[in-house]
């Protein structure tokens, strides 16, 4: 809660906690904020340990949704996939809420792909299947 920037008293929290008194709208956003990033902490470390083991984890890419591309400016993409040995950089820039970072990491692992890599350098989501 300190490093979130709620700094109240024991007894305010307390207040908070058995229900006689509510967070104001910016102590509620913080509050959030602590909440988010206390949580892709946790579930980072999660990730990175089942990611990681044997060797890491297989990932399927899919060719992106052309349909609001015109005809002449379609290109030909193929489904592919590709094993992420390494997916710490990865998870610590999504934990950190770092995008910039995380582009960086995602073109480094593209780049296994070959020439083609480009191809596939932009995604929108990753999604794991247990």
């Amino acid at each position: 809660m300190k490093q979130a920037g709620i700094n109240v008293t024991p007894r305010t929290m307390k207040r908070w906690l058995v229900g006689t008194q509510r967070p104001n709208n910016a102590n509620l956003e913080k509050i959030d904020r602590a909440y988010w990033m206390f949580r892709r902490q946790n579930v980072a470390k999660y990730l990175l340990k089942r990611l990681n083991s044997r060797g890491g984890t297989r990932v399927e890419i899919h060719p992106l949704d052309q349909s609001r591309v015109l005809v002449p400016r379609q290109r030909v993409l193929e489904y592919r996939k590709l094993n992420i040995r390494h997916w710490d950089a990865i998870v610590n820039a999504w934990a950190k809420g770092d995008s910039r970072m995380l582009d960086d990491a995602w073109i480094d692992q593209m780049v296994e792909l070959g020439s083609q890599w480009g191809k596939y350098e932009y995604v929108t989501s990753v999604g794991f299947s247990a």
